[in-house]
């Protein structure tokens, strides 16, 4: 593989020992069994998030352990900061930060990692590689989810799951039927594009139903809601007591918002101030207090 050579291309350059450790089995194990797993249930996973906290920085480290290195340094643009105890923080180059991807991380882990990219903007880190003759200056950015060859997930599922994928029915906010859909692992919740129905006025995907194996859609209205619960949740420093207000941010590139943050028996429950564009089961909620990460956890229920 490329990346690989690539590694091994610039450790020979810095001089330094270059190991590769083959976790195909760990990936299909904890990442992509799981990613399917979502899907065939109307969920969208992030698998970047299972694959930081599982492989990244649990298999990963203990291999960096065991070949008696004290810290594990990766790519990562985001911070740490304030050791022992640990602070994770936003990168400096708020275009590249990844900080949302890591909110899985504990303080056994925070302590043993370093983020050299943290302050750094993506130009000045390639200005580095070329300073220091690095074949690798100008590569492209690497992509979203690895193990997707062409970015295209429908066609990984299709080749996964050749029958757990069933079409079903389109219906309104009232129960009508519209049309129909080619199975619910394809859709996610505020979608727009690809469902064949024409209104005479835009239409998105509202609530996915794995039960009955029904779509509903509605008006781009009907996708905004301010409360849902989190699942699986993770604090970097100690878990809420009580009510907090933070800011929260439910995808990748989404701007986070003001919310409430209320412990809610084993789960949290996040109020938005101002109701927010598909709020998405699978999908992870992350809790910020200014360029600080809080935690997160998995959207599992949109109540209202």
């Amino acid at each position: 593989l490329q990346w690989i050579e690539d590694a091994r291309r610039v450790c020979h350059k810095l001089g330094i020992k270059h190991y590769v450790v083959n976790m195909q089995k760990d990936l299909e194990k904890w990442v992509i069994k799981d990613f399917v797993y979502e899907y065939l249930r109307g969920r969208t996973p992030n698998p970047c998030v299972r694959c930081n906290q599982y492989l990244k920085f649990d298999i990963l480290l203990k291999k960096a352990f065991s070949l008696d290195a004290e810290f594990l340094a990766t790519g990562h643009y985001a911070r740490i900061e304030q050791r022992p105890i640990c602070l994770l923080k936003k990168a400096k180059d708020l275009n590249k930060d990844q900080s949302y991807f890591l909110y899985r991380l504990t303080q056994n882990q925070l302590k043993h990692i370093l983020f050299p990219l943290g302050d750094y903007t993506k130009s000045q880190v390639r200005n580095l590689a070329r300073k220091f003759n690095l074949a690798v200056a100008d590569k492209l950015g690497s992509q979203e989810i690895c193990f997707l060859p062409d970015t295209d997930y429908r066609s990984f599922l299709k080749a996964r799951i050749k029958k757990g994928i069933k079409p079903g029915f389109i219906a309104d906010m009232e129960g009508k039927i519209l049309g129909r859909h080619k199975g619910i692992a394809f859709y996610t919740i505020g979608q727009r594009e690809g469902l064949g129905i024409a209104m005479g006025y835009p239409v998105y995907i509202v609530k996915i139903n794995p039960k009955n194996n029904q779509i509903t859609v509605g008006k781009k209205e009907d996708v905004l809601k301010k409360e849902f619960l989190v699942k699986e949740p993770n604090f970097i420093l100690e878990p809420i007591k009580k009510k907090v207000a933070a800011k929260v941010r439910i995808r990748y590139n989404h701007k986070e918002a003001q919310a409430e943050i209320i412990p809610f028996e084993d789960k949290i429950k996040v109020k938005f101030k101002k109701p927010q564009f598909a709020i998405t089961p699978g999908q992870s909620a992350v809790f910020y207090d200014k360029d600080i990460v809080l935690g997160g956890g998995i959207i599992d229920e949109v109540l209202a």
